[in-house]
């Protein structure tokens, strides 16, 4: 999800995308508190939401904004860009 407050990105798992950003959208996620309203410009699928979690986990250490942004336009998790030539 992007803050259209600030630009902010923010990077979380779920079973429920809908559910969720509501939740954050309507003021019920403390971390997002103060840089709603979000938007979601994309997300991908996983198997399970272990392996949501698993995914959210490892891209949020990456921290850059360019890598995100990546992940974003072509969909895919960093790790699986060697997979894919990109």
């Amino acid at each position: 999800m992007k803050s259209l407050k600030n630009g902010y990105y923010y990077i979380g798992s779920t079973n429920d995308i809908n559910r969720r950003l509501k939740q954050h959208n309507d003021g019920f996620v403390q971390s997002t508190k103060n840089i709603k309203p979000l938007a979601l410009v994309s997300f991908i699928k996983c198997e399970n939401i272990t392996q949501a979690r698993k995914a959210e986990y490892k891209l949020k250490k990456y921290k850059r904004r360019d890598i995100l942004e990546k992940v974003i336009k072509d969909g895919l998790f960093p790790w699986e860009f060697k997979k894919t030539g990109l």
